[in-house]
């Protein structure tokens, strides 16, 4: 049976939320690596997307990775997504620095494989760039991912949402203090990647 042009469309949106996974994924192993959270042993060296990265080999840590980030692949397709955090935390379980990926995605355009790997290479390349931009973090400190989306699933709808749960993560109670690492702006996808620090006013 011959593909319609709606089921390309289809397919190139699977795509696409299938690449922007992976990359999440690479993407938090190298923050956490980039930030001492722990030992570098418990990282390797590999290659993504012709990119030398960090990627988590302690198997907790990269089963936490892999489970989160794959998890967000049914709502990014349905756009639901519209930022992914990688939150750090003092001992009193208040923010202190977070990086934040704020994608939008336009369903209706079509995928360029090759342009999108070579974008969010950019983002890979530009990331260790960033370490004099970071806060020293306290020896007892902790970290997570979390998505924000722009609606919530309708409860039933979908045994994925499951594996999310609500945050209870303390908010700043001014606005942060903003610092831009790479922006994308492009069909389909835009992102941008930005720290975000507590005010210190």
């Amino acid at each position: 049976m011959p593909m319609s042009r709606n089921d390309d469309h289809q397919s190139s949106s699977g795509e696409l939320a299938q690449t922007l996974v992976e990359f999440l994924e690479v993407a938090v192993s190298s923050i956490v690596f980039l930030k001492g959270v722990y030992p570098s042993e418990a990282f390797e060296r590999q290659r993504y997307m012709n990119v030398v990265v960090q990627r988590a080999r302690h198997p907790e840590l990269r089963d936490y990775i892999h489970s989160a980030t794959s998890g967000l692949l049914p709502f990014i397709q349905k756009d639901l997504v519209e930022r992914v955090a990688v939150i750090f935390f003092n001992k009193d379980n208040i923010p202190i620095e977070r990086f934040i990926f704020k994608l939008t995605i336009n369903p209706s355009h079509e995928t360029d494989a090759a342009q999108l790997e070579f974008s969010l290479r950019s983002f890979l390349i530009k990331l260790p760039f960033s370490k004099p931009l970071l806060k020293t973090l306290p020896l007892d400190c902790r970290w997570e991912v979390t998505a924000y989306l722009r609606s919530l699933p309708e409860v039933g709808s979908s045994k994925d949402a499951e594996t999310w749960i609500p945050t209870d993560t303390k908010q700043w109670q001014k606005p942060p203090l903003i610092t831009p690492i790479k922006s994308l702006d492009s069909d389909p996808l835009c992102l941008q990647l930005y720290l975000e620090h507590p005010s210190s006013s």
